[in-house]
């Protein structure tokens, strides 16, 4: 029975890594949005709009889809959000304004991004101990960013032959197939599962469970949003822009490699971000992510060849994802898992807060001055803070 259920446990693993690979779709928007600006004639901040309104959406909604989750269980939150997800981009090959596009990609495919999101991450984690949340946080995760690997090239080979239009068509069609095959494997453990431990440390209790209200009111939770907050604002401001950064500093169209490139290694630093943080402790962790990151950022505008914006992009991606792995992981042990839902939907939301401020923020900047420097060197001073923030949080005491 006990191997079975592990089996079963790797299974909903597997098929979680599976749908974020779809969900990660959003990380791809900077192919898009070069195609906007040169053939739509949008402007940096205008491309950046709807990326942005759906990171908002998508943090927005972790909330109340992990709360659904919590309460219905991962199934019909996942497809749900599958519907939405693609029903949002087959709608956006009709959104010819930008208004149209940020309801359709922005507000309702991100809506689908964190129904989705919610239900996959909490269900794969609960079949195992918390000796391998950071791992098994991680192995899933990492779907996210490595859905530019073949997601980027493949939007842009649609780009290069088909409209934008049919694009996005062709997307959505894609997104919604794949999400509601994938959700049919997605399942929470039996009521009062407890996953086998070689640790001889006494498993949680309900007593060290907090729902979201009493979560709030916590030190731990309020150092954790803005800490993701931090991290998120520069991760997600390369992100939205690095084919565009690739052509400003360095020439290259080649961009949207840099995109598969930064992908790769946000999910390799997902994976060995989770397993670094079961060794040495998830605030040790972040506090050495947040400074690899700060050292990075504040030399980015230096990397004026191919061959540094790659080493650049390479650093970034792998710290930015590291911590993916490590904010589910320090929620569950903080925290507890029986309301992991809505408790990391709330944590979540700071990362959705650096998610409009990152990319507005470079898109702004590089309008204003035709560089991306001082967002650079914006963003380097929110990751020191949010290293400084990470060096004093520490799990929640309950009062006798």
């Amino acid at each position: 029975m006990t191997s079975t259920r592990k089996t079963t446990g790797w299974f909903v693993a597997i098929a979680a890594l599976c749908m974020n690979l779809i969900l990660g779709i959003l990380y791809s928007w900077s192919v898009i949005s070069k195609s906007l600006i040169g053939e739509w004639v949008w402007s940096n901040t205008q491309a950046s709009i709807p990326y942005i309104v759906s990171v908002a959406s998508f943090a927005i909604t972790m909330i109340f889809a992990g709360r659904a989750q919590d309460k219905y269980g991962p199934k019909p939150v996942s497809i749900f959000g599958g519907i939405l997800l693609g029903g949002g981009l087959i709608a956006s090959s009709l959104a010819h304004s930008l208004p149209l596009m940020v309801f359709t990609f922005g507000i309702v495919g991100g809506m689908g991004i964190g129904f989705g999101y919610s239900a996959v991450t909490p269900s794969a984690i609960k079949w195992f101990d918390g000796k391998k949340k950071g791992l098994i946080s991680g192995i899933v995760v990492s779907g996210v960013g490595l859905s530019p690997v073949y997601m980027a090239p493949i939007t842009n080979a649609l780009l290069k032959s088909h409209t934008i239009e049919e694009t996005f068509l062709y997307l959505g069609i894609f997104s919604l197939v794949g999400s509601l095959l994938l959700s049919m494997f997605i399942k929470n453990p039996p009521e009062g599962y407890v996953p086998e431990s070689k640790s001889v440390e006494p498993v949680q209790t309900k007593a060290n469970d907090y729902a979201w209200q009493e979560m709030v009111k916590t030190r731990s939770f309020w150092l954790l949003f803005i800490a993701f907050m931090m991290g998120g604002t520069a991760g997600l401001m390369l992100i939205g822009h690095i084919a565009r950064i690739a052509m400003v500093q360095a020439g290259w169209q080649g961009g949207y490699l840099l995109v598969v490139i930064l992908a790769v290694f946000n999910a390799l630093g997902r994976v060995s971000g989770g397993v670094v943080s079961d060794k040495i402790g998830r605030t040790t962790s972040m506090f050495l992510f947040f400074l690899i990151q700060a050292v990075n950022m504040f030399l980015f505008s230096y990397y004026q060849n191919v061959s540094l914006l790659i080493s650049g992009t390479i650093i970034a991606g792998w710290a930015y994802g590291a911590l993916f792995s490590v904010f589910p992981a320090a929620t569950g042990d903080f925290f507890g898992m029986k309301n992991f839902g809505a408790n990391y939907g709330l944590i979540f939301c700071g990362w959705g807060v650096g998610g409009v401020v990152g990319p507005l923020l470079g898109g702004f900047v590089a309008d204003t001055t035709g560089t991306y420097s001082i967002s650079y060197i914006v963003s380097a001073v929110m990751l020191l803070i949010g290293a400084a923030i990470v060096k004093f949080t520490k799990a929640p005491v309950r009062e006798a």
